[in-house]
């Protein structure tokens, strides 16, 4: 049996603010989204939380930060990458109410762009 692997697509926001990352933590996490692209899960991916099933976080410490790249599998043929932050929150792991609306809306107008 062969697995194929999805095509990655980028809201473009979210691939203008995955530029920003270091080096390092841009090659980690697109590590972990060819895993899922190939029907994978890095170690380093977690479902989030209030969004419905198949919206995954990758959560990076990298160097004394955090990076998250939130993607969407369940949308139209591709793996959607709909978020990337640098998380600057002091109140623990939780992400930021902000950053969830955000990739609310998002992930809101891609299924929305797949009907």
């Amino acid at each position: 049996m062969t697995r194929t692997t999805r095509p990655i697509s980028w809201v473009s926001a979210a691939r203008k603010d995955f530029a920003d990352f270091p080096e390092g933590a841009q090659a980690i996490c697109l590590a972990a989204l060819t895993a899922a692209a190939e029907g994978g899960k890095a170690d380093i991916a977690k479902p989030l939380k209030g969004l419905g099933s198949g919206v995954m976080e990758i959560a990076l410490p990298y160097r004394g930060n955090a990076f998250r790249v939130i993607y969407a599998v369940q949308i139209g043929p591709d793996l959607w990458v709909v978020h990337a932050f640098q998380k600057k929150s002091t109140q623990g792991i939780k992400t930021p109410k902000h950053e969830i609306d955000l990739v609310a809306a998002r992930v809101k107008r891609l299924k929305e762009m797949f009907r």
